[in-house]
């Protein structure tokens, strides 16, 4: 899979994206990583990409010419054009299920939006969608693409073993158990018995339960869409309900998947 990131700052990425599995991923060909300097599209010699709002107000704007081009010799590079993501904090909440539908794709382009936003032209005309990492601000959207590409990444098939992705965190509508190695014995805190005892199939419901009580405790907001979505067995239930879960109805709609 390839990423293509159109920022101002492209020295940002120096690190983030060279470290770790991202490096290894690129190494063995299975990502590719093109960083594209959006100042070297524009056309005039001080390579200007910003300028004040019509209308007045504080802060400046990505003006519409640079950012058109750069944007434009990146697709050109492409028989089938691939979605290109405004990171801005107006976009909508990016998910673990939007990285899994991403990391489907051949391909992807991430543009950084900076200041106080790109030209409204260009977002209605060459954008596909918008993505934001939450709701705050930042100074701009290289962290954010940062972020949505080590969670696209990493689902990107031959990046990670398939199996230590299976029971992550929001994966399949739940968080993660609790993990420990040695020493078995720290700081007088044991590891849990069960994860000593070689019964897989009892570790697994041990792990299964965790992660329901962890989700209870820490999500519950989560309980409930997986509830709705049927991910959730009437095992599941019947343990939940021994630690005060109050069990929706049944009749509950099923959460929309989010969906670009």
């Amino acid at each position: 899979m390839r990423f293509d990131i159109l920022t101002l700052f492209p020295d940002m990425f120096t690190g983030p994206l060279t470290e770790s599995i991202l490096k290894r991923a690129q190494q063995a060909g299975v990502i590719e990583i093109a960083l594209h300097n959006i100042r070297d599209f524009a056309p005039d010699r001080h390579r200007t990409t910003d300028d004040a709002p019509y209308g007045g107000g504080a802060g400046m704007v990505m003006k519409p010419v640079p950012l058109a081009a750069s944007i434009g010799h990146v697709l050109a590079q492409y028989t089938t054009p691939p979605p290109v993501l405004l990171l801005s904090p107006d976009g909508q909440q990016f998910t673990q299920a939007h990285a899994a539908q991403l990391a489907q794709l051949p391909a992807l382009v991430l543009v950084c939006g900076h200041y106080e936003g790109v030209d409204e032209r260009v977002r209605e005309t060459l954008i596909s969608h918008e993505l934001s990492i939450g709701d705050y601000v930042l100074t701009g959207g290289e962290l954010a693409a940062m972020v949505v590409v080590d969670a696209v990444a990493r689902l990107v098939a031959g990046v990670l073993d398939a199996a230590s992705i299976h029971e992550e965190s929001h994966t399949d509508g739940l968080l993660e158990y609790p993990h420990y190695t040695r020493p078995a014995v720290w700081e007088g805190q044991a590891v849990p018995p069960i994860l000593l005892s070689g019964h897989h199939g009892e570790v697994a419901i041990w792990r299964r339960q965790q992660r329901l009580l962890r989700t209870l405790q820490r999500r519950p907001d989560m309980l409930t869409h997986a509830a709705a979505a049927g991910l959730l067995t009437p095992a599941d239930r019947a343990f939940l309900a021994t630690h005060g879960w109050p069990t929706p109805p049944a009749a509950a709609p099923a959460a929309p998947e989010p969906s670009l």
